[in-house]
C-alpha cells in the first residue's frame, strides 16, 4: 500500500517555522562577519537562499575576499535551476507571475510540490511552503543580526559549524551514489591539497572540478535500478 503523502499545508509550516531557526542563526553569523543588520536583512530577502549565504558570511568570516564568497554562493544556488521542471507543471498564468514564483523555487518548497500526487496540492505545497520560509528565513535573520551584538563570538555556541552542517545535509543523499561519493572524495582530496597556498574560500571554488571525474564514471547497474525507483 501507498503511504499517504504528508498534507502540505502542515508540511509547509513544520518546515518553515524550523527554517526561521536556521535564519536566526544566519543573522548572527552575518553579524559576526562585519555584515550590517540591513545588509544581513537585504541578502536574506534578495538571495533567498540559505546554503549559499552561509557560504558568502562562512568566506567572509574565514577572511576570504567578497569575490571567493560570491564565487562559491553562486556555484551553490545553480542547483535551484533544476528545480525549474520539477515544479513548472504546479503553476500556471503569465510569465510575470511565474517570474515572481521562481524567487520560491528552493529546495523545501521543491521537496514539498514533489512529494504531492496531483497538480492541487503540489500547488499548495509549493506556495504555501515557498512564502512560508520566506516570511521565517527573514524574520529569523532579522532577529539574529539584531541579537549578534548581543551573542558575541558564535564559535563559543558552535554556531560557526552551521554552514559546513548545511553543506553535507545538502550532499548526504548524493552520496548514496557512486558519481556522488566519487565528486565527495575528489572535492576533498582537491580542496584539502590547494588549501595552504590560495586564499580562503579559493578552495570551494575549485572543488567543482570535481564533477569532471564523476561525470565520467559509469554508473553501477544498481544505482540506476535504485534511482529508477
Amino acid at each position: 500500500m501507498t503511504p499517504e503523502p504528508a498534507d502540505p499545508t502542515r508540511a509547509g509550516i513544520v518546515i518553515s517555522l524550523a527554517i526561521g531557526f536556521v535564519g536566526i542563526t544566519f543573522g548572527v553569523l552575518a553579524s559576526s562577519a562585519g555584515l550590517s543588520v540591513l545588509q544581513a536583512c537585504a541578502m536574506s530577502l534578495l538571495v533567498f537562499t540559505g546554503a549559499s549565504q552561509f557560504a558568502v558570511v562562512g568566506v567572509l568570516a574565514g577572511g576570504g575576499t567578497l569575490l571567493a564568497g560570491v564565487g562559491a554562493a553562486v556555484l551553490l544556488a545553480a542547483r535551484n535551476t533544476l528545480y525549474g521542471p520539477i515544479v513548472a507543471p504546479s503553476l500556471d498564468g503569465p510569465w510575470w507571475k511565474r517570474a515572481a514564483l521562481a524567487h520560491l523555487v528552493i529546495d523545501e518548497s521543491t521537496g514539498v510540490a514533489a512529494a504531492q500526487p496531483d497538480r492541487a496540492t503540489a500547488r499548495k505545497g509549493f506556495l504555501v511552503t515557498g512564502i512560508g520560509v520566506l516570511v521565517c528565513w527573514n524574520v529569523g535573520t532579522a532577529i539574529g543580526a539584531l541579537a549578534g551584538d548581543v551573542v558575541g563570538d558564535p564559535n563559543r555556541f558552535g554556531l560557526d559549524a552551521a554552514f559546513p552542517a548545511v553543506s553535507l545535509a545538502l550532499l548526504a543523499p548524493h552520496l548514496r551514489h557512486v558519481r556522488g561519493r566519487t565528486a565527495a572524495f575528489v572535492a576533498a582530496a582537491l580542496s584539502l591539497t590547494v588549501v595552504p597556498v590560495v586564499p580562503v574560500g579559493v578552495p570551494v571554488l575549485l572543488a567543482v572540478l570535481a564533477i569532471v571525474p564523476a561525470a565520467l564514471r559509469p554508473v553501477p547497474s544498481h544505482d540506476v535500478e535504485e534511482q529508477d525507483r
